[in-house]
C-alpha cells in the first residue's frame, strides 16, 4: 500500500514532505509523486510545479524507512543519460529505496508551456525504448558503455555514479496499451503498474503483460494499480472529503477507492484476486493528514 501524489495541481515541498513523513509514520510503504509540470484542469496553479527529481532527493535526507519513486517520469523530460545520474544519486542519499517510474509522457499542454519537445506518440515509444536500455545499461555496466540509437548516441561512459541498490533500483512501466508496453515491460520493468482503470479493464491489461512475458521466456513481474482513494467513516465525511477534491461520490465510487473503510477493503480484494500485489492510493487533497491516519487505521492491517 503506496501513497501517491500529484503536486502538480497546487503543493510546495513542504506540503509534500509533511505526507512523507506521515505515510512513513503510519506505516504506509512508500511516498510516490507524479512528474508534471502543469495543473491539469481548472484552479489556480499557484505555487507552481515542483520537479519530482528534485523533490525525491530531499525527501531521501529527510526520510528514512519510506520506498520513494515516481509514477512516472516522462522520457521527453530528460535526457537518459543525466536521468541515470540523478536517480543513482538519490538513490545512494536515500540508502537504496528509490524506484523509477518511466513513461512515454502524454500531457501536450506542460510541453508547450516549458518549452519542452513534444514529438508524436510512436517516437515517444521509440525514446522511451533507448532510454530504458540506456539507463539499465549504464547502471549495470562493468566497463565503459556505449549506445547507438535513433534518437541518442553514448560514447565510452563510464556508466557511474552507481545505485546503491544492485543489481538497480527497480524499474515501473505503467499504461494500459495493448502492444507496445507490454513488451517493453516484458524486456525492462520489474513491475507493471495500471493506472486509474476500472478492474475489469485492469485484468485484462494484467493478462496481456503476463503473455508478454511468457513470450520473451521470463516470470511475469510484479503487478500493481493506481486508484483514486476518499475515505469516510460516514456518508458525510465521504461527501465533504469528495467535494474538497471536486469529484462526486457516486463516481468515485465505481472509478476509484471511495467509501468507507470497509468498502474499500472489498474493493481492494477485487484487485488482489486478479493478481495486484501492490497498491498506488492517490491523495489529492495533501493537507488532509486524517484522512491518511484513517485509511492507516482501518484498511491498511486488512489488506
Amino acid at each position: 500500500m503506496r501513497i501517491f501524489t500529484e503536486p502538480q495541481q497546487g503543493a510546495s515541498y513542504d506540503d509534500l514532505l509533511r505526507v512523507a513523513q506521515a505515510a512513513e509514520r503510519l506505516g504506509f510503504d512508500a511516498f510516490f509523486r507524479s512528474d508534471h509540470y502543469l495543473r491539469m484542469g481548472d484552479g489556480d496553479p499557484a505555487p507552481g510545479p515542483t520537479d519530482a527529481w528534485i523533490t525525491l532527493a530531499g525527501l531521501a535526507r529527510e526520510t528514512s524507512r519510506i520506498r520513494l519513486g515516481t509514477l512516472v517520469s516522462a522520457a521527453t523530460f530528460r535526457l537518459p543519460g543525466p536521468l541515470a545520474i540523478s536517480v543513482a544519486q538519490v538513490d545512494q542519499m536515500s540508502g537504496g529505496r528509490v524506484e523509477l517510474g518511466l513513461g512515454t509522457g502524454w500531457f501536450e499542454e506542460e510541453h508547450t508551456a516549458y518549452g519542452i519537445p513534444f514529438p508524436s506518440l510512436g517516437e515517444r515509444f521509440e525514446r522511451l525504448e533507448e532510454q530504458l536500455e540506456i539507463v539499465t545499461g549504464l547502471w549495470a555496466a562493468d566497463k565503459p558503455f556505449s549506445f547507438e540509437g535513433a534518437h541518442y548516441r553514448l560514447a565510452d561512459s563510464p556508466g557511474l555514479p552507481k545505485p546503491a541498490q544492485r543489481p538497480r533500483p527497480p524499474v515501473i512501466i505503467g499504461g494500459g496499451g495493448a502492444k507496445r508496453t507490454p513488451r517493453l515491460v516484458a524486456r525492462f520493468a520489474d513491475e507493471y503498474n495500471v493506472p486509474f482503470h476500472l478492474p475489469e479493464d485492469t485484468a485484462a491489461a494484467f493478462d496481456r503483460v503476463r503473455q508478454a512475458c511468457d513470450a520473451a521466456g521470463r516470470e511475469t513481474v510484479l503487478l500493481s494499480a493506481a486508484q483514486i482513494i476518499c475515505a469516510g467513516r460516514d456518508e458525510a465525511e465521504i461527501a465533504r472529503r469528495a467535494a474538497g477534491i471536486g469529484r462526486n461520490v457516486d463516481e468515485l465510487r465505481v472509478n476509484g477507492l471511495a467509501g468507507t473503510p470497509q468498502e474499500i477493503v472489498d474493493k481492494i480484494g477485487r484487485f488482489a484476486e486478479m493478481g495486484a500485489e501492490r497498491l498506488y492510493l492517490q491523495v489529492l487533497d495533501l493537507h488532509d493528514l486524517e484522512h491518511l491516519e484513517l485509511i492507516a487505521a482501518e484498511v491498511l492491517p486488512h489488506v
